[in-house]
Parts: C-alpha cells; sequence; structure tokens
C-alpha cells in the first residue's frame, strides 16, 4: 500500500463544504500549444496518438499572424498555433521554450466573472474579457497568467453552437487514423523554480480557490541520486487537477532542474491523459511510434502483489503483459491504478505525455516514484544532463 495515505485528504467534497466556490469549473476546454510548425505537429498527434481533424483557422479564414489546427479525440481537444511572421510574440515564446503548453482553457459558465473574481484576487491579466461571435453564436474568453508564461483561460460558450470557436471552421482531412483510446486529461503538472512550489500553492489558493489536497516530500520522491517536492492542487469538484513540482537538493541534477534549463522558465512538464483499457492503448500507441521510458527491473513486477494489497484480488490484468508493456502500478486505500509515462515529444527533454488508468485510485502513483524517476534518471545519463 502507498505511503501517500499518510498525508492524503480525499473527499474534496468535504473540504468545501460549507464554503462558497468562488470560481465553478466545469472541466478542461481545451490545450494551447505554441509549436514551430503547426501543420506537422498536427499531423504527428494524430498519426502517433490517434487524434482527429477537428477545426482550423489561419489565412483561409481571416488570421495573418497564426496558424491553429484543432485536434480532438474523446472529450481532449489539442490548439496547436504557429506564427506566421518573425516578429510574433508566438514565435518568440517558441524561440524561447521549444513546443509547449501556452494555455490551459478552463470551462466556465461566467468568463467575466471568473477574470473579475481572479484579477481581484491578484492574478495577472493576459486578456479582459472578450465576446467572439459568428453565426453560430457567441463565446466569452478571458485570460490570467499562472506560473512562468502560462495561462489559464475562461472559456464560456454557453450560447456558441459552432463546431470549436468563432474564426475557425471545421477541419476535414481525408488522413484521420483512429483513436487509441484516450478519454479526458486526467490532470496536468506544472514545474517550477527553486523555493516556488509554495509561492504556486498560495496562488492557487488564494486566486484561484483550490485546495492542496496530496503533498509529497524529497523523502518520498527521491533516489541515489536526484530529488523534487510536490503538491497536488484542486478545485472544488475535483474536476481540475494541477500538481506542482519543484527541485530539491541531490547529488545531481534532478529532472526538474534539467526541465528548467532547457524550457528557460516554469512551464507545464506533462499531460495525464484517461483511458479505459490502458494495454490496448499503449500496445496501439507503441506501433504507431511513440516511445516511451524504459522498463523498470524484474524485481519491480515481482514486488506488484504485495504492493497492491488487497486490491490484488480485484485486479484484471496479467501482470505479464504489463511488464510486457513497462506499465506502472500503485494502489491507495480507494482502489489501484495503472499509468505509463512517454519520452519528451520533442528535440528539448521538456513535455512529455503520461497515460492512466484509474481503477478506484485517486492518488498519482506515489509507490512507483523511485522506479519511474531511476528510469528518467537513465534517459537523462544518455543525453548528458544528469
Amino acid at each position: 500500500m502507498s505511503k501517500q495515505i499518510k498525508n492524503v485528504e480525499y473527499g474534496l467534497e468535504k473540504i468545501f463544504e460549507g464554503a462558497q466556490d468562488f470560481l465553478p469549473l466545469l472541466g478542461t476546454d481545451y490545450v494551447e500549444f505554441y509549436v514551430g510548425n503547426a501543420k506537422q505537429s498536427a499531423h504527428f498527434y494524430k498519426t502517433a496518438f490517434g487524434f482527429q481533424s477537428f477545426a482550423y483557422a489561419g489565412l483561409e479564414t481571416g488570421l495573418k499572424d497564426r496558424t491553429s489546427y484543432v485536434l480532438k479525440q474523446d472529450k481532449i481537444k489539442l490548439v496547436l498555433t504557429t506564427a506566421l511572421k518573425s516578429d510574433s510574440p508566438i514565435g518568440e515564446h517558441v524561440k524561447k521554450h521549444g513546443d509547449g503548453v501556452k494555455v490551459i482553457a478552463l470551462w466556465v459558465e461566467d468568463a467575466r466573472k471568473a477574470f473579475e473574481e481572479t484579477t481581484k484576487r491578484g492574478a495577472k491579466p493576459f486578456m479582459s474579457p472578450v465576446v467572439e461571435k459568428d453565426e453560430h453564436g457567441e463565446v466569452v474568453r478571458a485570460g490570467i497568467y499562472t506560473y512562468g508564461e502560462t495561462v489559464h483561460m475562461f472559456v464560456e460558450r454557453k450560447n456558441y453552437t459552432g463546431q470549436f470557436l468563432p474564426g475557425f471552421r471545421a477541419w476535414k482531412s481525408d488522413y484521420n487514423p483512429s483513436p487509441t483510446g484516450l478519454k479526458f486529461i486526467d490532470h496536468m503538472v506544472g514545474n517550477v523554480g527553486w523555493n516556488q512550489m509554495n509561492t504556486w500553492v498560495k496562488w492557487y489558493e488564494d486566486v484561484m480557490g483550490f485546495v492542496n489536497f496530496l503533498s509529497f516530500d524529497d523523502k518520498q520522491i527521491h533516489t541515489e541520486y536526484s530529488a523534487l517536492m510536490s503538491k497536488v492542487m484542486s478545485n472544488g469538484n475535483g474536476r481540475i487537477k494541477f500538481p506542482i513540482n519543484e527541485p530539491a537538493e541531490g547529488k545531481k541534477k534532478s529532472q526538474i532542474e534539467e526541465y528548467l534549463e532547457f524550457y528557460e522558465d516554469s512551464g507545464v512538464q506533462h499531460i495525464a491523459v484517461a483511458t479505459d483499457d490502458i494495454i490496448k492503448t499503449v500496445a496501439e500507441l507503441k506501433a504507431r511510434g511513440v516511445e516511451f521510458l524504459p522498463p523498470p527491473p524484474q524485481a519491480y513486477y515481482d514486488e506488484i502483489p504485495a504492493r497492491l494489497g488487497v486490491h490484488m484480488s480485484i485486479m484484471k490484468e496479467d501482470i505479464r503483459e504489463l511488464q510486457r508493456l513497462s506499465i506502472l502500478v500503485d494502489a491507495d486505500e480507494e482502489g489501484y491504478l495503472l499509468q505509463i509515462f512517454t519520452k519528451p515529444v520533442e528535440d528539448r527533454p521538456t513535455l512529455f505525455f503520461e497515460i492512466i488508468q484509474r481503477m478506484g485510485a485517486r492518488g498519482f502513483g506515489a509507490g512507483n516514484f523511485k522506479a519511474l524517476f531511476e528510469s528518467i534518471e537513465r534517459e537523462q545519463a544518455l543525453r548528458g544532463t544528469l
């Protein structure tokens, strides 16, 4: 059984009971990446991850400074945006950070109120409320900055029936590989600089009304060479979860330090996407060329029955299949989970994806931290950045 349970306060409903959730969030609306070549990036995410063509905006729709391709798989929408001119702030963002997440868009009932409530609590504005209209109705959007240059965009679309947003058109394509079973965004992890984690924890508490419902320190997340600390923030209904990592002292450079060095700022480290059948999903992703971190040693899989404890009796997956695909397993008081992590999806060792299947567990795989980070360190050693 994972040690994380000692410090967990589950039951977010009870935490918020009697308190007003001043920023009700309905879910993740979309995630926008700023990239060097959106057309080619879109082809990659379609081919490798099974996303489908959904919407498009560019020169043909009246935009002069950028092009955006929107991809969709079940409830997940990715927006890939690239600059069309050298003097674009989008291009400057890519020059500094490489391809990465710029906007985490949150679906809200009232974007104006969300902007007003967060800015009066100290949020730095990114975009004041804007009403965007076309023949399908209107969308209201407003944005604030969070860590680094990352933005939370509030999206109100209750009066809109169009494909995505005004200014976008449906993107029809003859090339739409079949989906790989990815369902929705489970959580998104941010890396921040030295001694910045608690600053941003307080920011999410004060500005967004989130709670810190799970914490890990460097005694729990460490290997022989490196360590980090992490706190998980969640909104009132538990639909939005943002773990925040910072480096901790170790013998060598941690994965967080490597990220900060190459991203050149705080930013989104990874996006965890949920599946209902991780064995099928991972097998398909590998067949399409997605690269995952190297497997843990044999001893890891030998210890799974002890790690799962009482949950072993309800486990449906064959441990030999999990080992064949290098999938990790962990448990908490609520159940168990299965997870695996890709290698970075661009040349800079920054952004990667997690594939996760929850079988009742509400944690984040604390029992896998040591095996996971040793695997990451083997990759760091190959890159010469450990």
